[in-house]
């Protein structure tokens, strides 16, 4: 199945549009899977060679959903990335007006991205989850209990939907990143410029883990690009922490960070070394944030303030 590649489907979805703009897909065979854990399982099981999937946007954060099946189960290692900007769209069947709409299905991370924009416009609106953008589409096409999606303005066309409004993001640059993961043994040579994915687990009750974990980062001189905590599904307040970091294994650095991270945690899960293509993400304008001219002991005082 080295030339099969699987998406989270259905057609029309953002994951898609961004798999069609990677050099892979132009001879290759594209299957659509209903979830994240689907596409991933597909890889596992040999029946497609790669999974592209998200893995984080500038507006929502990080896709819990793929740092967790990328952190538990069979290893799966991510290959390459790819970052795309996504515009949504207000889709309904042909003839329905904004005004007739009271019911919404869209994926959560979708919903939360264009949640001010539905109270100025559609107030009170009900919004349902889906699997995916795409999915809420297709199942309002194929008569679903809800009387819009929100997804990609290409999912129109798919399904045979009428476009009641664009770009009704809440942000103007919004981007998605995805990650393309394949079984280990795939990986990378190192390019010069070049990110690095990492699960890390603790052991129980270790006070100062963080900190140990950021030195080892800090003193060489390497980047953390991400860095997040998920829990291990195990017990409440046990958490693994998910991170990116700028480099490569094969680079020194990053090879004795590596080393140094075995000695302090309990497993150090590397999910993989590849080239990075998530630059074009910071190309939108920053807003500055201005540092506060209150002095840090009167601020700490104003904190302790009581209300009488």
């Amino acid at each position: 199945m080295k030339n099969s590649f699987v998406y989270l489907g259905p057609r029309g979805t953002f994951t898609e549009a961004a798999l069609l703009q990677m050099p892979i897909a132009a001879q290759a065979n594209l299957i659509a899977a209903e979830s994240v854990r689907h596409a991933l399982n597909l890889v596992r099981s040999g029946e497609a060679f790669a999974a592209l999937v998200p893995i984080e946007n500038s507006v929502e954060g990080s896709v819990s959903t793929t740092l967790d099946e990328l952190g538990h189960g069979d290893p799966l290692e991510i290959i390459d990335e790819i970052a795309i900007p996504v515009d949504f769209a207000l889709l309904a069947k042909v003839g329905t007006k904004i005004s007739n709409v009271s019911r919404i299905a869209t994926h959560p991370h979708a919903h939360a991205q264009c949640v001010n924009w539905l109270a100025q416009n559609i107030p009170g609106v009900h919004v349902l989850p889906a699997m995916s953008t795409a999915a809420a589409a297709e199942e309002l096409a194929s008569g679903a209990n809800y009387d819009a999606a929100i997804c990609s303005v290409a999912a129109a066309k798919h399904y045979g939907l009428e476009i009641l409004a664009e770009s009704i993001g809440d942000s103007d640059s919004a981007w998605t990143r995805f990650v393309l993961v394949s079984k280990p043994g795939h990986a990378q040579t190192a390019t010069g410029n070049d990110k690095t994915t990492l699960s890390l687990f603790m052991h129980r009750n270790q006070p100062g883990a963080l900190l140990k974990i950021l030195t080892e980062f800090a003193v060489r001189g390497i980047d953390l690009s991400r860095l997040e905590s998920r829990p291990t599904k195990q017990q409440l307040g046990d958490y693994f922490f998910s991170l990116d970091c700028v480099g490569h294994i094969d680079d020194e650095n990053l090879g004795a960070v590596l080393i140094k991270l075995r000695e302090i945690c309990a497993d150090v899960k590397f999910l993989g070394s590849y080239p990075r293509h998530d630059n074009a993400s910071g190309d939108g304008v920053v807003t500055e944030i201005i540092a506060s001219a209150v002095a840090p002991q009167a601020w700490l005082n104003n904190l302790r303030k009581r209300v009488n």
